[in-house]
């Protein structure tokens, strides 16, 4: 809701309850004065008054607090205003029906009561006072939560976007060296895979507005980085991507098994000269989606790599920033596979 119309919703809430307050004080100080044997005229004569003149006040001090909150030492200020307008509205009382009401007998009976209606009117300012006063500081409180909500999504959006921005220049990075490799002894090779990098960063961009995408889509985007990898590798890369049909149009983060694919082709060709099987799995159940990557891994003779650490923990660190959790990334190394799972809750 946005400042104007709030404001305004909070002056039509004011007029009414006003309006209310002036109705039910007129209402019962005229059945109360009726039931004391007053005269009805004289009773709705000084109910009338009563009530309009107090229903002033309590529009005036409503008023103020729609436009002040007072801090802890401001409430001192608000007591004094609620006094002050109590006395205001029971001098005016007496000093207007001074010339509505000519019987001098129901004057002085005025007179004593007072201090009664002095009370019964601060008491009512004070209920007015409080209840705006708590509506401020509840209104206060969903802004700063949602300003907190506000900046804290952005937070995380502008960490997203860099998580991406990441992902792209180390593959493309990689990509480059490959082609620069290629041209020289197989300059075919190198023009088709430069080919088919065009296309899959245009589709990289297309994706940059999107943070969850179906699986389908993710997996015609896997596809094309897998013909890259395939130039480089040549036939030492195999590839096996299967899935449940009922999954094609769940929803993952976008470029989410990307990083995940790059290591297992890292970790599972760089230290062989071997055929290497990179496996994909896709599962689901109603409300989870599940990816498998598998890449054989020798835990003996694998030396470890230094790399830039971005895969797995990028990964994690996306997966946390969009669903809130931390166990939706598992990894395993047996002696000869080791094994990346994703999981991903359908909203």
């Amino acid at each position: 809701m946005s400042a104007t119309s709030y404001t305004s919703s909070k002056q039509r809430l004011i007029n009414i309850s006003c309006f209310i307050i002036w109705i039910s004080y007129a209402f019962i100080q005229t059945a109360l004065l009726w039931w004391f044997d007053v005269d009805f005229n004289l009773a709705l004569n000084d109910s009338l008054v009563s009530a309009t003149v107090i229903t002033l006040c309590c529009y005036v001090i409503a008023n103020a607090l729609n436009h002040y909150l007072p801090r802890r030492k401001g409430y001192v200020y608000i007591v004094i205003w609620g006094l002050v307008l109590a006395a205001i509205s029971v001098s005016a009382d007496r000093w207007i029906l001074q010339y509505i009401i000519q019987e001098q007998t129901y004057l002085d009976h005025i007179d004593i009561s007072l201090p009664l209606r002095f009370f019964i009117n601060s008491l009512l300012i004070a209920w007015v006072a409080i209840v705006n006063i708590l509506w401020n500081i509840q209104q206060e409180y969903k802004e700063n939560e949602q300003r907190k909500a506000d900046a804290e999504r952005l937070a995380r959006e502008a960490e997203l976007y860099n998580l991406r921005q990441q992902l792209q220049p180390h593959f493309l990075f990689n990509s480059l060296n490959s082609i620069i490799a290629l041209i020289g002894r197989k300059p075919d090779e190198a023009r088709n895979m430069t080919f088919q990098l065009s296309d899959f960063l245009r589709g990289t961009l297309r994706k940059d507005d999107q943070q969850l995408i179906a699986l389908k889509d993710e997996l015609e985007h896997l596809q094309l980085y897998l013909e890259i990898e395939k130039v480089r590798f040549g036939h030492r890369l195999e590839t096996q991507v299967t899935y449940d049909d009922a999954c094609l149009n769940m929803t993952l983060p976008a470029m989410i098994m990307q990083p995940l694919v790059e290591n297992a082709i890292k970790y599972g060709l760089y230290d062989t000269t071997e055929n290497v099987t990179i496996s994909v799995v896709c599962t689901c159940s109603d409300h989870l989606l599940e990816i498998q990557i598998e890449n054989p891994y020798d835990s003996q003779s694998n030396k470890p790599r230094r790399g830039t650490g971005f895969g797995l923990r990028g990964v994690q660190r996306r997966l946390f920033l969009l669903f809130g959790r931390t166990d939706l990334l598992e990894t395993k190394a047996t002696t000869h596979i080791f094994t990346s799972i994703i999981k991903i809750p359908q909203l």
